[in-house]
């Protein structure tokens, strides 16, 4: 089987989150011989009678994504960790770039960041305006003001003195430390409409995106390739619906669907959703363990 690299994502929401599960899960990725572990970012969940949650987040809160990788990475050796996806404009470029380069020593250069500019939702304004509120960012600093994020954040990487000038961020002559463990940490941006598809092209090292609709999903990376983009293309998968608890056997083969769909539409690298699953981290590392019997990795 032409098998794409294979990431998890970490109990960081729900009722089975917390050190020992991420523990487990991660130390069983890696046992397994699978590719990386990986978190999402959601500051907040709306609780005004607006909030109609269309896009179907989880209810319950989600753990720090950083703090939840670093823990992962203490306690493994070999798997990447991977942010998937974090909102990068609710930090400074400064404090963010601090953090990510700390993670990356860590880790020993076994970050990957998947970075978005805030979303949460399907429908228009395709983002949750309450998590910019809390976080004191105007939502007019998606768009130009995520693309200085970027650029200011590259440059807190690169050789000191660090000097940044743009129209929404300032840095002035500096020494910026820690850089990352290598010459700097891969940057895979998060869209979904085709202007982010192609700006993601042009300012970041890969494409992340969710395999929903996998016509859609192909559109997507058509869009990311043509525009240039050749770096990695990582679609997130939920191959049982959130919250249905699913047997070893009809997740391993739900997950063998995705890796046919994923390697159909052209995609270098998935990441499931075990998090979603209403299991606890010996269930889940018991449907981790089945679904790497069938695929025959190689472990370490």
């Amino acid at each position: 089987m032409n098998l794409p690299r294979i990431g998890v994502s970490l109990p960081h929401v729900g009722p089975y989150a917390g050190p020992d599960a991420v523990v487990a899960v991660a130390q069983a990725t890696e046992r397994l011989g699978f590719h990386a572990v990986s978190a999402s970012e959601r500051l907040l969940t709306p609780a005004g009678p607006h909030w109609n949650n269309d896009a179907g987040l989880p209810e319950s809160y989600a753990w720090d994504s950083l703090e939840m990788l670093t823990w992962a990475a203490a306690h493994t050796q070999r798997i990447r960790v991977c942010t998937s996806i974090l909102n990068s404009i609710f930090q400074s470029p400064v404090i963010l770039a601090r953090r990510l380069a700390t993670l990356d020593q860590l880790s020993q250069g076994r970050l990957d960041v998947g970075i978005g500019q805030g979303g949460g939702t399907r429908e228009p304004p395709f983002y949750i305006p309450e998590e910019f509120i809390a976080a004191g960012v105007p939502a007019s600093r998606r768009g130009a003001g995520f693309v200085e994020h970027v650029a200011a954040m590259q440059a807190c990487w690169g050789p000191d003195p660090v000097e940044f000038h743009g129209d929404y961020y300032q840095i002035p002559p500096s020494l910026v430390g820690p850089k990352p463990w290598g010459s700097t940490i891969p940057l895979l941006i998060g869209a979904t409409a085709r202007h982010t598809i192609e700006r993601a092209a042009r300012i970041g090292d890969g494409f992340v995106t969710v395999g929903v609709d996998w016509d859609d999903t192909r559109t997507q990376i058509r869009w990311y390739r043509e525009a240039g983009g050749t770096g990695t293309v990582v679609v997130n998968t939920i191959p049982v619906p959130p919250g249905v608890p699913v047997s070893p056997a009809d997740f391993t083969n739900a997950v063998l669907s995705d890796i046919d769909r994923i390697t159909a539409v052209g995609a270098d690298e998935m990441h499931i959703a075990l998090h979603l699953l209403p299991a606890g981290p010996e269930e889940q590392v018991e449907l981790l363990e089945a679904l790497a019997a069938k695929l025959d990795l190689p472990t370490p």
